[in-house]
């Protein structure tokens, strides 16, 4: 090291210890972040090792500026004293913006079960939701107290190394100086590079197991947030939508000679009484988190009883993993497939021609714990829905606010309730949205409320949580009092008196995020579709019978199927079907995820999962009554060629509509 100059061995230094540092990170993440129990050591390895190819390449970008302000200046870096400055504040600055970034990436891992994506930007548009989020969930000020404590030790460090090499100087001729920066930038090039092959290191090579998690793994976070931004959402393809919209007209019975995805329905005989319609979002609840569909833990006695009472649907999928997602979807008709945000905060896509506005003669409400505002959910309402009354924070009679997202289920359900009973008392007709929230992190659960009581952590063991596949105690007994306040709330619109006219419809947003789920005898898990599987059941006695429908159903059917129940004269301008039409009977659902390091589409139909990614068009066929992942495609080529042909209809479509369904002028 003595003969390597002093501002080439300060720029390796700095390489190195950055390197170490997240490699060191790396190793936390190995120990504490992630579940590789079920993955072959082979695997694992070589994750790892492709892990510090990744931390190698960041290593050497991070200090890259720097680095080339040394190399031109050379041994006059350590004469002035702006070049001191600029070296500890770069190297403090580097370390800081690093570790924030692996301690975002930690939390969005545990939140999600997905490294750090583009994607997390999205809570950045409800800035102060998401930072209330974050401190009733984490430690924040002990945290920003340890930055602090480690800024402070970084840059102590940085002046160290700074002033180390500074009595390491020697004079050197311009034609070695010349060699040592031709080689070192050679080098840093090749740390970049990264690849003996012609091809650089791409985050696409972690992404070669069909075990997830040894993938996510493998990864950099921060080199994948900024790699991942090259899958954002892009406008509707005509010539696609163009080639493919015949496939899905013909699949929804529509004109295949002429767009018009226009479709009337009309009853000769309605009610003479206008039944009340009330849609009620279950956050997070995922049919794994209930012991109706095969949870150990019994989870959800009181859904399960009545969904013995219910019409319901078994293969009921949601399009995208997200609240929001959800939100928009049941309401607009429309999938969200937006590529880094939900379609709700896009202005040019929220003006949309839906069902729930149809709802002539209608007193129309939205019910939420918290603020309308949260991801430009009260645009997708009000700019939307005529005549929509929306109560959240500061609307309701009686208001204790829980945590982030405002008054907890219980209340939100009793305050509803106070409202709908003063319309049923003056006879006014009524369709409802409730979107409830205690079953989302942090999962602020009373000890007691009435028969509820909470269970406590010497109650359990984390042996009997994993069995239901439960990450954490909150996250059981958020779907209990989820359970406990649902049926409570039908006890209160018996008392009230709207019970008997009224079509209650119970959804699941999507499955919040769980351990590995071993009750589940189908490969949905494996091939991450299972956090698109949710509950959906209407309970109306007087209007639908007791029965399980095992058709193909999915989030943009809820209105189009509960208002043809309500019988009421609407026009489909969208995707959704009445699932009860017995006509409709080629029935598909339609999801959209991540696979392999991108964003996928997906279609479920007839016992088989067909994946493509919307970047490379990888296509993949599974039959989900495989015991594990492995792709059929080259054996069901036909099979495969008329998915493919469907999955693209729906995708296309999708964004056709969401430029060209705007409400006409009046």
């Amino acid at each position: 090291m003595k003969k390597i100059p002093n501002y080439i061995q300060l720029i390796l230094k700095n390489i190195f210890c950055l390197f170490l540092f997240v490699f060191l990170l790396r190793c936390l993440f190995y120990f504490f972040g992630i579940d590789l129990q079920d993955a072959s050591p082979e695997e694992v390895k070589r994750a790892f090792f492709l892990g510090i190819r990744f931390d190698v390449k960041l290593a050497v970008l991070s200090f890259f500026p720097l680095s080339m302000l040394i190399l031109i200046s050379n041994h006059r870096f350590f004469e002035k004293t702006i070049f001191k400055k600029i070296n500890s504040i770069y190297s403090t600055a580097v370390y800081l913006i690093l570790l924030l970034f692996y301690v975002f990436d930690f939390g969005y891992h545990e939140y999600l079960g997905i490294r750090l994506d583009a994607s997390s930007l999205r809570f950045l548009s409800n800035f102060k939701i998401s930072a209330q989020v974050l401190y009733e969930s984490y430690p924040v000020f002990k945290g920003l107290f340890g930055l602090l404590i480690f800024g402070i030790l970084i840059h102590r460090f940085s002046k160290y190394l700074y002033s180390s090499n500074k009595r390491n100087a020697a004079l050197l001729s311009k034609k070695v100086k010349a060699l040592y920066f031709a080689t070192t930038f050679l080098l840093l090039c090749f740390g970049v590079f990264n690849s003996i092959t012609h091809y650089p290191l791409r985050w696409s090579e972690a992404f070669f197991s069909k075990n997830n998690k040894v993938n996510q793994f493998g990864l950099n976070p921060v080199l994948y947030f900024f790699d991942s931004f090259a899958f954002r959402s892009e406008g509707v393809v005509m010539e696609d939508f163009n080639k493919y919209y015949p496939v899905l007209a013909k699949h929804l019975n529509i004109p295949t000679e002429k767009v018009l995805f226009e479709k009337k329905v009309a009853f000769a005989n309605p009610f003479k009484e206008k039944p009340n319609v009330i849609f009620v979002m279950l956050e997070s609840t995922g049919t794994a988190t209930m012991s109706a569909y095969g949870n150990p833990l019994h989870s959800t006695p009181k859904m399960d009883s009545i969904l013995k009472e219910s019409l319901s649907f078994s293969k009921f999928y949601v399009h995208k993993p997200g609240t929001a997602a959800s939100v928009f979807s049941s309401i607009t008709g429309l999938p969200d497939i937006d590529d880094v945000k939900t379609v709700s905060r896009n202005p040019l896509a929220i003006d949309q021609r839906i069902i729930f506005d149809q709802y002539t003669g209608y007193q129309k409400r939205y019910f939420l714990g918290g603020s309308a505002n949260w991801a430009n959910i009260r645009g997708v309402f009000q700019s939307n829905i005529e005549g929509l009354q929306i109560f959240e924070e500061g609307s309701f009679e009686e208001e204790i606010r829980a945590d982030v997202w405002g008054i907890d289920d219980y209340d939100l359900f009793k305050e509803s309730d106070k409202e709908l009973q003063k319309l049923h008392q003056n006879k006014q007709p009524f369709v409802a949205y409730i979107q409830t929230a205690t079953n989302h992190m942090p999962f602020t659960v009373p000890d007691q409320k009435e028969e509820f009581r909470r269970i406590l952590e010497h109650e359990i063991t984390d042996e009997i949580l994993l069995k239901g596949g439960f990450r954490s105690l909150g996250q059981l007994n958020g779907i209990r009092y989820l359970d406990f306040n649902v049926a409570r709330f039908l006890k209160r619109a018996q008392k009230s008196g709207y019970y008997n006219n009224t079509i209650f419809v119970f959804f699941g947003d999507h499955q919040g995020g769980m351990k590995k789920l071993n009750f589940i005898h189908n490969n949905e898990d494996a091939l991450e579709i299972q956090r698109h599987h949710v509950p959906f059941f209407i309970h109306a006695p007087k209007y639908v019978n007791t029965e399980v429908l095992d058709k193909y159903a999915k989030l943009i059917d809820i209105f189009p199927t509960a208002t043809s129940i309500a019988k009421m004269d609407y026009t489909n301008y969208t995707l959704g079907r009445n699932l009860l039409d017995t006509s409709y009977t080629d029935t598909a659902a339609f999801v959209y995820q991540d696979s392999k390091g991108e964003r996928a589409v997906g279609l479920i139909k007839n016992g088989y999962y067909l994946e493509k990614t919307n970047s490379s068009k990888k296509l993949s066929l599974y039959r989900l009554s495989d015991t594990g992942v492995f792709d059929v495609k080259d054996k069901y080529p036909l099979i495969t060629q008329r998915m493919d042909s469907l999955l693209s209809g729906y995708y296309h479509s999708t964004k056709y509509l969401y430029f060209n369904n705007k409400k006409l002028s009046k």
